[in-house]
């Protein structure tokens, strides 16, 4: 059952329709089905529904989740008492990839005179504690370097150079390879970034920061020009925020203040634009803040 029209922003669908174009093209690559994803959709619906709508902070009724979710009372109650888990599932090569990249990115043991992560020795034996075993060693006495760098060169996280040292292929943690790692950062993300947009769409207090520069009627090269540059100058946004956020976070570890998690992203997008559609030119930042 859909709510009035009369009730419905047509903005607000529309925008919805937008955003959800992407989803439905992955989810029809992937194999995942109209069907499967309805019943997906219930499942979030009934569990978000359930923490976000409590009337006096006390549990809704099946009946009170029927008329905000449109979903039968039979399919609420058996959703209810399902076990739909909020736990991150966290590919092992991305949480222990992310303390090694992070360290490797921002302490100036392992950065060259550029603030670069420097190619960095096999072996202690070659570099001692600045060598890539010295570093997997820093992080966790559990696991082998070598079993760390066989993912990683598997991932296209690293490479070596023509010296034999271990070189970080990016500056962020981004597989190049291992789909259940890129997916990881693929909910991660966008659900943050979905957040992000979504508070500042409800809520009338202090907003996230949620911007974008948007440029039509450009050329391939200059499209290219423009990815080069936000690539650059984007990592030296990420690179400072990780190095003052491990300063932070070695303070903060002295106090027993509430604990908060943050995330800071960016991001790049181009396509070619729909002949039918009049080309205008345009010079728009888009601020989602006021």
């Amino acid at each position: 059952m859909l709510p009035s029209t009369s009730i419905l922003s047509p903005a607000l669908v529309s925008a919805l329709r937008r955003v959800l174009r992407p989803f439905i093209k992955l989810m029809l690559a992937k194999g995942i089905t109209y069907n499967y994803l309805s019943e997906l959709l219930k499942d979030i619906f009934v569990e978000v529904a359930e923490k976000e709508c409590r009337i006096g902070g006390k549990p809704s009724s099946d009946s009170h989740l029927s008329l905000l979710t449109g979903i039968h009372r039979k399919d609420i109650k058996r959703l209810r008492h399902s076990d739909h888990s909020t736990i991150q599932v966290i590919p092992h090569a991305v949480s222990m990839g992310a303390r090694l990249v992070s360290l490797w990115t921002s302490d100036t043991r392992y950065l060259d005179e550029s603030n670069q992560p420097r190619p960095l020795p096999r072996f202690i034996k070659e570099g001692g504690d600045i060598s890539f075993e010295g570093l997997v060693a820093s992080v966790s006495c559990d696991i082998r370097s070598r079993v760390v760098l066989d993912e990683w060169l598997r991932l296209g996280i690293a490479r070596f150079d023509e010296k034999n040292r271990v070189c970080l292929n990016t500056a962020a943690f981004v597989p190049a390879h291992g789909f259940d790692e890129k997916v990881y950062y693929f909910g991660h993300n966008l659900h943050d970034h979905a957040a992000a947009a979504t508070s500042n769409l409800l809520q009338d207090d202090q907003p996230f920061l949620e911007r974008s520069v948007y440029y039509d009627a450009l050329s391939v090269d200059s499209v290219r020009v423009l990815a080069e540059k936000s690539e650059s100058l984007g990592m030296e946004s990420l690179l400072a925020i990780n190095k003052e956020a491990i300063e932070l976070k070695t303070n903060d570890a002295l106090n027993n203040s509430p604990r908060y998690r943050m995330t800071f992203g960016i991001y790049c997008f181009s396509e070619s634009v729909e002949p039918e559609i009049p080309v205008e030119k345009k010079n728009n930042v888009h601020n989602m803040n006021e």
